[in-house]
């Protein structure tokens, strides 16, 4: 072969490596592009379904109550629509903003299902006042063995029944005692199943790894000492709360009544969002509390697993 052959040869066999190479770069550059946009997919797609079920929450008692006004109706759409839009917001992008343990499932799903079983029993029983069927007079009848069950002295529920103004009629008192029965024990469930969920999934990392700062934004981990002590005081405070909360505020609003308007629970829809939000808050302060208290630990044992330096017969130097 003449030189120029070899020569032609030669840069022929390098330019098939170099173009080989740039095929390799480019599928793995395709690859991460395909992996990148399915995330981005992914991650809106969860966002817009998450958002579809607020809306369907926020809508529910203005859609089965009647006698829901056109006003009621357009402020209820207004606040539906800011919600959705916050849960796209939050959910769909990369660095969290409000929303704690966006990324750290079951907690918000917990809450969301209690949440929305609550709302959602309440509207049946309070549909079941004005047109009456099968299903409204079951779940009334329920939630009146359970209220009647739970109304005993001292109890969260008889605190509520006690708020309301001495003119009350017996119906609407023990429509009261319902909604409060029925509210409260959910919340009592809500507690036991995140309990359970969290011993069977061995939560916060039993799935992947728990990233403090997205889903824990609003915690500042640099501010006041060390992060494991103010962890477990912030536990302590929201469990606290989440006992005392159910009789705080009926206690409060007793108080409040001799000096502003009695609150007297007359329209279906201000029933039925405060009487879950009376359950519902506590029960998210004591989840938020045992869920601090599991951070604590985890971060107390990688501590611990980081710092103990162990000789060959499994015994810590010293």
């Amino acid at each position: 072969m003449s030189k120029v052959g070899k020569y032609k040869a030669a840069h022929q066999k390098v330019g098939d490596m170099g173009n080989g190479i740039d095929m390799g770069g480019q599928r793995r550059s395709l690859s991460v592009w395909i992996e990148d946009k399915g995330a981005v997919i992914s991650r809106m797609t969860g966002a817009i379904v998450r958002a579809l079920l607020v809306v369907v929450l926020v809508s529910i008692p203005s859609v089965l109550l009647p006698g829901v006004t056109s006003d009621s109706a357009q402020v209820v759409a207004l606040i539906a629509i800011f919600a959705a839009a916050l849960t796209i917001f939050e959910y769909a992008s990369t660095y969290p903003s409000l929303v704690e343990f966006r990324d750290a499932p079951p907690f918000n799903r917990v809450r969301f299902v209690s949440l929305f079983i609550t709302v959602f029993l309440l509207t049946i029983v309070l549909r079941g006042t004005v047109e009456p069927t099968t299903l409204t007079r079951f779940v009334t009848a329920v939630g009146n063995l359970i209220g009647e069950a739970i109304d005993f002295p001292y109890s969260p529920v008889r605190l509520v029944v006690l708020m309301l103004p001495e003119n009350t009629t017996v119906e609407h008192m023990l429509l009261v005692r319902i909604a409060a029965g029925l509210s409260y024990l959910i919340s009592l469930i809500t507690l036991a199943v995140f309990l359970i969920l969290i011993r069977i999934k061995g939560w916060p990392t039993g799935e992947k790894p728990f990233n403090v700062w997205v889903n824990m934004p609003t915690f500042d981990p640099t501010v006041g000492g060390d992060v494991v002590d103010r962890l477990i005081r912030d536990a302590r405070l929201n469990i606290i709360l989440g006992f005392l909360l159910p009789f705080l505020i009926p206690a409060t609003v007793k108080a409040a009544s001799s000096v502003f308007v009695p609150f007297t629970l007359d329209s279906p829809q201000t029933l039925v969002w405060t009487m879950s939000a009376w359950a519902f808050l506590p029960a998210s302060l004591f989840m938020r509390g045992i869920a601090m208290g599991r951070i604590a630990d985890m971060i107390r044992e990688k501590r611990r697993q980081q710092s103990g330096e162990f000789d060959e017969d499994g015994l810590q130097p010293v």
